[in-house]
């Protein structure tokens, strides 16, 4: 039976398309991904179904037009505020690192400092594993997180960073949190939220473990009705998060008129020597964040003042303030050594 929002409840998606196993589940289309992503959030679907449903998913791997469709169902429950500068979108993965620092939240702000606006997004211990992430490093640090969209793209504005809270932007996924933590596993909403886009921005910095993640996400751009990003960058971050790892990192790069490349950072190439055990944090959100002062401060001299300057480098190279990465660098190092991102850090916790 249809009604008015389709014919195809999640029941009948899984017994007649997505529900027969890994090798011989159909694809949804394209209007029954949007079908399905409307049903989700306006929360239709007895729990069992939806649990079976995102099992479903999980298992035969989503297409990126499915994905591409839960987006654009998404976006249309997203509060956006965008600030009149333009930053780099960062999207790392919600929910959180639990063995290494995050390094995002001191790059942003050298970028920033380095005249390269930034904006990262993130909810509170999302599942399915609930461990630190951009809003608990900030915590840590003084500075507001829990803001209206506004009062984000404002901050954005004012400080050249900005940080956008999921339960405030995006409220209708946000509301799934129960069912989510029950799962035990990631749903394709742990891929879906990362390109929410708060800011509108026009530039996208993600992350992936394997390449193939990454073209996927890079063709789920280019198939949403909503997603008209003109650059997308995505690496192979340490824990799946937007960090350089050590050594050898995939790197993907996507614009309309050049289509994508992919390459590869090497740490040694820029004399940095240092491997994943260094980067490691007893206590991810209070270490993370304890780095941060003392690398901006100019306390530090180590590997992590040079993981966070690369980092810094790769958000400025997306915003397209530098022509490559040994370029961002300069000016990232430039930043931290002049007292720009102290300063930077200094406003973010005074806004």
């Amino acid at each position: 039976m249809s009604d008015a929002r389709g014919e195809w409840p999640l029941k009948r998606l899984m017994t007649e398309v997505v529900g027969s196993g890994s090798k011989s589940a159909d694809d949804m289309t394209r209007e029954q991904a949007a079908e399905a992503m409307t049903r989700i959030l306006e929360d239709d679907p007895d729990p069992t179904t939806l649990g079976a449903f995102w099992l479903a998913n999980r298992w035969k791997h989503n297409t990126p037009t499915e994905l591409a469709a839960f987006v654009d169902v998404m976006d249309e429950r997203v509060e956006r505020a965008v600030p009149e500068v333009e930053p780099v979108d960062c999207g790392a993965n919600y929910d959180g690192k639990a063995r290494t620092a995050i390094l995002g939240v001191a790059a942003g702000v050298v970028a920033a400092a380095a005249g390269t606006p930034v904006v990262v997004h993130s909810g509170d211990r999302v599942p399915s594993q609930k461990d630190d992430a951009y809003k608990h490093v900030l915590d840590e640090l003084g500075i507001r997180t829990e803001l209206q969209p506004g009062e984000s793209a404002a901050m954005v504005e004012e400080t050249g960073f900005g940080f956008y809270y999921q339960p405030s932007f995006n409220p209708a996924v946000d509301a799934l949190f129960d069912r989510r933590d029950r799962m035990g596993v990631r749903t394709f909403l742990n891929t879906v939220e990362t390109l929410a886009n708060p800011a509108g921005a026009s530039v996208h910095l993600g992350s992936f473990y394997h390449l193939s993640f990454a073209k996927k996400v890079i063709e789920t751009v280019q198939y949403s009705r909503a997603r008209e990003f003109d650059r997308v960058i995505m690496f192979q971050g340490l824990e799946g998060y937007d960090d350089i790892r050590p050594g050898y990192t995939k790197f993907a790069e996507w614009m309309p008129e050049d289509g994508l490349a992919d390459d590869e950072i090497e740490t040694a190439t820029y004399g940095m020597d240092f491997e994943n055990e260094d980067l490691e944090a007893e206590d991810v959100a209070a270490d993370s964040a304890q780095i941060t002062r003392e690398v901006l401060a100019g306390a530090r001299a180590d590997h992590w003042r040079d993981a966070v300057a690369l980092n810094a480098a790769v958000r400025i190279y997306a915003g397209g303030d530098a022509d490559s990465l040994e370029g961002g660098l300069d000016v990232a190092r430039e930043a931290i050594d002049d007292g720009s991102a102290a300063a930077v850090l200094d406003d973010l916790r005074g806004f």
